[in-house]
């Protein structure tokens, strides 16, 4: 039996990973396959020095640091696997380093540029409530597009100003909703039972729904934030991820310490949430340098 479909297997019905992480191992996992194949490796004798070497081809051919690390990762898990079902004896892979990849700071908006963004006129067709409600929604709520797409009316209490969101892994967590998101929300409601009983569907309980009543796509979604940021006449370019970052950025400026900011963005580690940190500094430190009499720094250094 091949191994990399018995752990793609395994990776789908114990570890609940999404059909694009599948996709995703499975292609590095393939692309390795071939290039054992072409250099004539045997799988079963692989060394760790013969997967150093194959890392090292793959940074010649050019290729990112962070795709370098998500190949190695990829690895990582397949050996690992490997030798726990008893398939080998030891793991090549397990203390292999990949290329360090540098840490990006993320894009965000400031909060005029956000303010301006859902601002701007939308009419009250169906279309226009939604796109309202989108916006407010994902700003509000820091979720990322794949979490906003599937988002169900079950999952939504208005009242209280949550909405329930199926993150990475299948890990359901609380999002909260501020003012402005439950009105656009509720404003949208009716649109949205409109749109269903025109098309002559059965209400299948997602949340955003396009003119055929079915639901909306990450896609959709995506290029709605895009045109909606172009009409706003924003100078940046803008994506759902965008105002993710954004409503973590605004919400460490504004004090909400780092641990909160992780439960609220679903993040499994808080190294990941810590790349926020860097942003927040930067523009704490412009404040002190602008209002403190001795803020402004030197040029010069000390001995």
């Amino acid at each position: 039996m091949d191994p990399i479909d018995d752990y793609l297997a395994f990776l789908g019905r114990e570890r609940k990973k999404s059909p694009a992480t599948l996709r995703a191992y499975g292609s590095d996992l393939r692309a390795f396959a071939e290039w054992l194949a072409a250099t004539g490796q045997q799988a079963a004798a692989l060394t760790r020095l013969a997967l150093r070497r194959y890392l090292v081809e793959l940074e010649q051919q050019g290729l990112a640091a962070t795709s370098v690390q998500r190949k190695l990762a990829s690895l990582r898990g397949l050996f690992g696997w490997l030798r726990r079902e008893g398939r080998r004896r030891d793991d090549p892979a397990a203390l292999l380093k990949g290329p360090k990849a540098p840490r990006r700071v993320p894009r965000f908006l400031t909060v005029p540029e956000v303010d301006a963004l859902l601002a701007q006129p939308f009419d009250d067709s169906p279309q226009g409530l939604r796109d309202r409600a989108l916006l407010e929604t994902l700003y509000s709520t820091g979720c990322r597009v794949s979490e906003c797409s599937g988002m169900d009316l079950e999952a939504l209490d208005l009242d209280e100003g949550t909405v329930r969101v199926l993150g990475k892994g299948n890990k359901e967590r609380l999002s909260l909703l501020g003012g402005p998101a439950q009105r656009a929300i509720a404003a949208w409601m009716p649109a949205r039972r409109q749109l269903i009983q025109a098309a002559h569907r059965i209400d299948d309980g997602a949340l955003w729904v396009n003119r055929h009543g079915r639901r909306l796509s990450a896609r959709w979604i995506f290029r709605t934030v895009v045109a909606r940021a172009r009409a706003a006449g924003l100078q940046t370019s803008l994506t759902p991820h965008g105002l993710r970052h954004s409503f973590a950025t605004h919400l460490l400026d504004r004090g909400c310490d780092l641990r909160t900011v992780q439960e609220l963005l679903g993040h499994a580690r808080l190294v990941t949430t810590e790349i926020y940190t860097h942003v927040s500094i930067g523009r704490l430190r412009d404040v002190y340098d602008r209002a403190h009499p001795h803020g402004q720094r030197s040029d010069a250094t000390n001995d």
